[in-house]
């Protein structure tokens, strides 16, 4: 049974109106100020909370300004006096609805009746959402493993929050994919998400894309540009590789999230936005502050709620259900029935997979490509569960491959060999940094 807190100093009325929402299928509780509601708050949060604006030691939406974990229960603030400013203050805080004294009873009514179908639809998709963890489906994450729980429970804590968080993870490991689900289950899943790879946008550029710029604010801008921030606000703004943006700009960063507005390159006037920050990167952020590409400050800010991604080496149970998810994505796309042989299925458990699901899923995508009915992985290296070591040794080259499959297997090996550092890489092949990060998004993209 759904429970429900009645604050308002007016003993008959609590009284009548706690009878009215107990018809309605709801458990009451009831005080008579603030400091009563907190009390009563302090010993779990209700499912629905009414609350009157004028109060003895202050007003209903301190509630919603000052109590943690609020924004599980549905809030109505009710006023004999009301004014526009208190609704649309209220409203904006979050609360479901603003209602004037004396009460519209059929309208009160019908609201409540609207809460309870809520409930019952969100214990339905709860269950639901359960089930498919248990068959190993998370949003559009793949695992069943007890590593992808934990994360799926990380997930599911903050993404009703604000919080920002900041989730770390080798490449390939499908941290834009964690980003997404949190944007999905948060208030903001009917907003924008937007991305942006800070690392594969020039630096004399990524200001502009950030936070936009004025027409004629430099050669080139021929008209208004709205940023990244602009565009997303309302919603959530996913910066990955939030090491590579220069540190510089790290600074104006930083004074956006403390200030929630910002400037425009060649702007005059600040500009308010609402947006909610999920960062990530695929090295050691403490390392990037040591070495100078990330700032402390700037990381304490972004890492109010961090999340580890665990590379696939260490969740050995989702190998195979990743490589049937996403033969199964080919064969629906392709009208086909393709299965994989089961020399190919102990061939893909004892893979190391270096490169991750990124590389998981390319390796699929290439056999289903290259077999007819049965799909056999000739091209992978059997019996081992470690990481292929990365200290510059030779690799093998299955002979016929293409030469954008070698082309693919290098640079993946390089990235491994140094540790993810894609300057490195990119010094070390012989490419510009942008060249690299065009080939990872083909590759993600595959």
């Amino acid at each position: 049974m759904p429970n429900a807190l009645i604050v308002d100093d007016d003993t008959d009325f609590l009284s009548s109106l706690a009878e009215l929402i107990k018809r309605e299928g709801f458990s009451v509780a009831t005080a008579g100020s603030v400091a009563e509601a907190r009390q009563q708050l302090e010993k779990g949060i209700p499912s629905l909370i009414v609350a009157d604006l004028g109060l003895p030691d202050g007003s209903g939406i301190d509630l919603l300004r000052d109590v943690e974990g609020i924004a599980q229960s549905d809030v109505i603030i009710m006023s004999g006096q009301a004014t526009v400013d208190a609704a649309i203050d209220a409203l904006r805080l979050g609360a479901l609805d603003f209602l004037i004294k004396p009460l519209d009873m059929p309208r009160l009514k019908t609201v409540l009746a609207h809460i309870m179908r809520s409930r019952a639809l969100k214990e339905e998709v709860d269950s639901l959402r359960d089930e498919l963890r248990r068959l190993g489906r998370f949003g559009p994450l793949i695992g069943g493993s007890p590593e992808m729980q934990s994360v799926y429970d990380l997930i599911t804590k903050v993404a009703p929050t604000d919080a920002s968080v900041f989730i770390t993870g080798d490449s390939g490991t499908g941290k834009e994919l964690v980003a997404q689900t949190v944007h999905q289950l948060s208030r903001r899943r009917k907003q924008p998400f937007l991305p942006l790879n800070c690392g594969a946008v020039p630096a004399t550029l990524i200001e502009s894309e950030l936070f936009g710029h004025e027409r004629g604010s430099f050669t080139g801008a021929t008209q208004l540009r709205r940023g990244h921030f602009e565009r997303a606000s309302g919603g959530t703004l996913f910066l990955d590789e939030i090491t590579e943006m220069p540190i510089e700009l790290q600074v104006k960063l930083l004074r956006v999230l403390e200030n929630n507005a910002l400037m425009r390159v060649g702007g005059e006037e600040p500009i308010t936005v609402n947006v909610r920050i999920l960062t990530a990167t695929n090295r050691s952020p403490e390392e990037a502050v040591r070495a100078g590409k990330l700032r402390e400050d700037l990381l304490y800010r972004l890492n109010v709620f961090p999340i580890a991604l665990p590379p696939l080496r260490d969740r050995r149970d989702d190998v195979l259900l990743l490589a049937d998810h996403f033969l199964q994505q080919l064969n629906d796309a392709e009208q086909t029935s393709k299965r994989f042989s089961p020399t190919s299925r102990e061939r893909i458990l004892a893979h190391a997979w270096p490169g991750n699901v990124r590389e998981l899923k390319n390796e699929v995508h290439r056999a289903y490509i290259m077999s007819e009915d049965v799909i056999e992985l000739d091209g992978l290296s059997a019996g081992s569960h470690e990481p292929a070591a990365a200290d510059g040794g030779l690799r093998s080259i299955r002979i016929g491959a293409s030469l954008a499959d070698v082309e693919r297997q290098l640079i993946l090996a390089t990235l491994e060999h140094c540790a993810g550092d894609k300057r490195k890489a990119a010094a070390i092949l012989g490419i510009s940094l942008k060249t690299l990060y065009n080939r990872l998004n083909v590759y993600a993209a595959a």
